[in-house]
């Protein structure tokens, strides 16, 4: 074989491996390229919200990206109840939808099992307004004990914040201050936080979303607070009590010592008549 045919050979090797290599990039790029019909949030949706069509719009979405759940007909998720907040050009999935029937509003958003109960803050109690709907707060009672001695102690821990005030939005982080807070908790939480605050003064305390180790304290007490055993005696009040004993011991020492002195009698003039009296009498 001569020279010019291997060269001829070669080069259609060589060809030949590049179109493949073209051919498989095309199918490729095809295939990327791909979309499906996808319904998504035309505007910024709030927490509890009743999907209408005018809040819908049908869009190309990419296979690659494909988001499991999603809908292609806007029909089927009319009258549909968002049970989280939604933002626009994110795609409608089912697992952001309540059940079918379910109404608008902040029921839309209470667990299987829990309920919505509302608890009077003001800024303290309210975490200076950082306790935001979607927040996981511990609920802190300070009342008294059986002996009526001051005692706080947390009585519910993990729980999450529903909506502040009227508001359920969870996209805000800025600080809000309000006058009531609204607590998922179960039924017997919910009996919990009502005697808490018939009782005594309510208090949250901001946890972290990741903390879930649970810890039960014995609470606090004056005592506790003050560093004291409750067996222990005030110095002051010790002192006290010795000085007080040391004192009337001085005073009836005192008081028989001047027993002990000898009477002093004078002798008043009054005209004519005279009278001998003692130090001490009285007419």
């Amino acid at each position: 074989m001569n020279s010019k045919a291997i060269t001829m050979i070669v080069v259609s090797l060589v060809l030949g491996l590049a179109a493949v290599l073209v051919a498989a990039r095309w199918v490729s790029g095809q295939a990327s390229m791909a979309t499906v019909k996808v319904v998504v949030a035309n505007k910024d949706l709030p927490i509890g919200s009743r999907l209408s069509i005018d809040q819908m719009t049908v869009v190309d979405w990419p296979v690659a990206a494909a988001v499991g759940g999603s809908f292609s007909d806007p029909k089927a998720l009319d009258s549909r109840v968002i049970n989280g907040s939604l933002q626009r050009g994110v795609p409608i999935v089912d697992s952001k939808l309540a059940p079918i029937g379910a109404k608008g509003g902040l029921s839309a958003v209470i667990a299987e099992g829990k309920r919505a109960m509302t608890v009077k803050v003001n800024e303290i109690v309210g975490v200076a307004g950082f306790a935001l709907p979607g927040s996981l707060v511990d609920v802190v009672l300070s009342t008294q004990d059986q002996n009526s001695s001051p005692i706080s102690k947390i009585v519910l821990e993990k729980i999450l914040v529903l909506a502040t005030a009227q508001e359920a939005g969870r996209d805000e982080t800025k600080p809000k201050v309000v006058s009531a807070v609204t607590l998922e908790v179960t039924p017997a939480q919910a009996e919990k936080l009502d005697l808490g605050r018939s009782v005594g003064t309510l208090s949250l305390v901001l946890r972290n979303h990741f903390d879930h180790q649970t810890v039960t304290t014995p609470g606090t007490r004056k005592l506790d607070l003050l560093g004291l055993s409750a067996d222990a005696t005030p110095p002051q009040a010790a002192g006290l009590g010795k000085a007080g004993i040391s004192n009337g011991a001085s005073m009836r020492a005192s008081t028989g010592a001047a027993d002990a002195l000898p009477k002093m009698t004078i002798e008043v003039i009054r005209g004519v008549s005279r009278v001998n009296m003692e130090m001490g009498e009285t007419e």
